[in-house]
């Protein structure tokens, strides 16, 4: 592997809490074994040069661009690396033509960066595993690179398995199931050391426990399967009829012969806005969730009239989208689950006879609701909610509490694995634990984390952009008797001066924000701010990494601040096993 310029630049001259970024010469990928640095458990593994996933940076009105930009970007990394031997050489593909290639590692969004044999040059391959020599059809052709999909398997990867879904290859949710879950967290943890070294500049972390090691080890998750407690599906008129696991979802559908009505209930095929691929058992959720969405689709086939699915392109129909929550009954344990149905018009009475049928076959179903959403597009703004049966929540018990659960409030997707983040969290607070500190929680949802540790704090206090999130948030502090926590309702994105006049400084901030990271403004004030600790909890590692980057290191334009922070651990969690998606906790400390 080329080389590159490793670690903290840690010398005399430099303050260890001020240090300057570290330097890279981007690693060019060859299938050679070199001397490497970084291990997960037992093999260590050499750092790659891909993004595991969007590399959102800030233009000047605080927005952020899209996945083509980064593509584009990481595709000018390799090319760029020092060994000029290895270079990709003039090589050009057409749309359509398939072509032997090799897959090096997982890059961007769970695709295989592959490159083609004897020329070098850069595809990202859908369900290509690294290892895997394959023949791939190009589908697309952008500069530098261009996206394909396999068409067959030359040689298998050493930790390919046989995917156990019958949807797996078309549908695009659980990308990574044909590989080993050792080999998954293998990829998962490789790939956030790999941006916060590079894209956050803080250099290779030696292995873990050794001096100037930040990446600690990444938290398994114990039930792989059925693991979600939240699954949103569409509806649609146009099914998406299956081409073999070979093909593309993204390729027209050129024998279709003019508009027809259909009923369709399940997920979005990969690329295609108006194609819902039928689910019928979706093995991240509760059996007995798909049992309901079984019957919901059998029920929407057999009334297609009279409850039309939602067309993306007329804009016309009724029914937008099922979602089915799970949760349990604080006093028994007990299975709850939660119904709703997401509506164009406020018709609520046309639910009522599958509301019937619903309740009579499940009792599991403790609260089912209807959202009425008249937005054109893809927004989540509700203008009404009607609650049809039961209550308009079902409950959840996390780390000892219990968490009142509506139609649209946050909570973490994996309950029993937010039970291993939430202590994680914690454990990097270092809270003294003597009711002596304030507790800053930003994006705080319905209070979730910040509620887990107000017995060892002085205050909680929580800013939350939902107002309902805001109203469940305050609404769970009163079930459990926490006193010592407020949630207030603001924007993060959009601070003004009267910003942090509801609370006094805190000790500790906890910030988790979506996947687009923090906004420059929220940044900024955090270093104003000079809490004694912050500890990041994200989504998305890469833009975590940018703005550990702005926080950490000096000479960042646009961030003109003494004030600086020390990385102290990456913890990476999979709260998402089968899919490319990660977890992880970065702890920051003031430098005095």
């Amino acid at each position: 592997m080329a080389t590159a310029l490793l670690g903290r630049c840690l010398s005399s001259m430099h303050c260890s809490c001020h240090p300057p970024r570290a330097n890279f010469r981007v690693p060019l990928l060859t299938t050679r074994k070199p001397s490497l640095s970084f291990r997960v458990s037992g093999p260590r593994y050499a750092p790659r040069c891909e993004y595991s996933s969007e590399v959102a940076a800030e233009s000047d009105d605080g927005t952020h661009v899209g996945e083509t930009q980064e593509l584009e970007s990481l595709s000018e990394s390799i090319k760029n690396a020092k060994n000029a031997s290895d270079k990709p050489k003039n090589f050009f593909p057409k749309k359509g033509q398939d072509l032997e290639m090799v897959c090096e590692s997982l890059a961007y969004k769970g695709l295989g960066l592959c490159k083609v044999v004897d020329t070098g040059f850069v595809v990202f391959c859908e369900r290509a595993l690294p290892g895997e020599r394959l023949i791939a059809r190009i589908l697309k052709k952008k500069k530098g690179f261009a996206e394909a999909y396999k068409l067959k398997t030359l040689s298998v990867h050493d930790n390919a398995v046989e995917a156990p879904c019958e949807y797996f290859g078309e549908c695009g949710g659980c990308k990574t199931q044909n590989l080993t879950y050792e080999a998954q967290l293998r990829e998962k943890e490789q790939q956030v050391h790999d941006l916060i070294a590079r894209l956050g500049k803080f250099g290779n972390s030696p292995l873990s426990g050794e001096p100037g090691s930040y990446m600690m080890p990444i938290v398994p998750c114990a039930t792989p399967y059925a693991y979600r407690n939240k699954m949103e599906f569409s509806y649609g008129t146009k099914k998406w009829k299956s081409k073999g696991l070979f093909v593309s979802p993204k390729l027209e559908d050129v024998n279709e012969s003019g508009p027809k009505l259909e009923f369709a209930l399940g997920l979005h095929a990969p690329g295609r806005f108006d194609k819902i691929m039928p689910i019928h058992n979706c093995l991240l959720q509760h059996d007995v969730s798909n049992q309901v969405l079984k019957l919901v689709q059998d029920h929407g086939e057999r009334h297609l009239e009279e409850l039309p699915p939602y067309d993306v392109r007329t804009h016309e129909g009724f029914l937008k989208h099922l979602t089915i929550r799970s949760g349990r009954d604080c006093e028994t344990g007990q299975l709850q689950l939660m119904v709703n149905f997401v509506t164009k018009g406020d018709k609520k009475d046309l639910l009522q006879p599958l509301v019937d049928q619903i309740t009579t076959s499940f009792p599991q179903v403790v609260s089912i609701v209807n959202n009425v959403n008249s937005a054109v597009g893809p927004s989540s703004i509700v203008d009404k909610e009607h609650v049809l049966y039961g209550k308009a929540y079902i409950t959840e018990r996390l780390r000892g509490l219990v968490f009142e659960i509506s139609a649209n409030s946050f909570f973490q997707t994996n309950t029993s694995q937010a039970e291993v983040l939430y202590q994680k969290v914690e454990e990097q607070c270092a809270l003294k634990g003597d009711g002596s500190e304030v507790l800053l929680d930003l994006f705080c949802g319905t209070g979730t984390i910040g509620l887990s540790m107000a017995k060892r704090v002085k205050h909680v206090y929580g800013y939350e952009l939902v107002q309902e999130a805001v109203v469940d948030a305050r609404r769970n502090a009163a079930r459990n008797g926490i006193q010592n926590a407020t949630f207030i309702q603001g924007d993060l994105n959009k601070l003004t001066d009267e910003f942090g006049k509801d609370f006094p400084r805190p000790d500790v901030v906890i910030t988790d924000p979506n996947r687009p990271g923090m906004h420059i403004k929220l940044i900024k004030y955090l270093l104003q701010l000079r809490a004694r600790r912050i500890v990041y909890i994200s989504c998305n590692p890469a833009t975590c990494a940018r703005d550990l980057d702005l926080l950490c290191h000096t000479g960042d334009e646009g961030v003109e601040s003494p004030t600086r922070y020390r990385l102290v651990h990456v913890q990476p969690v999979d709260m998402f096993p089968q899919t490319p998606h990660i977890e992880c906790i970065t702890t920051l400390e003031l430098c005095e």
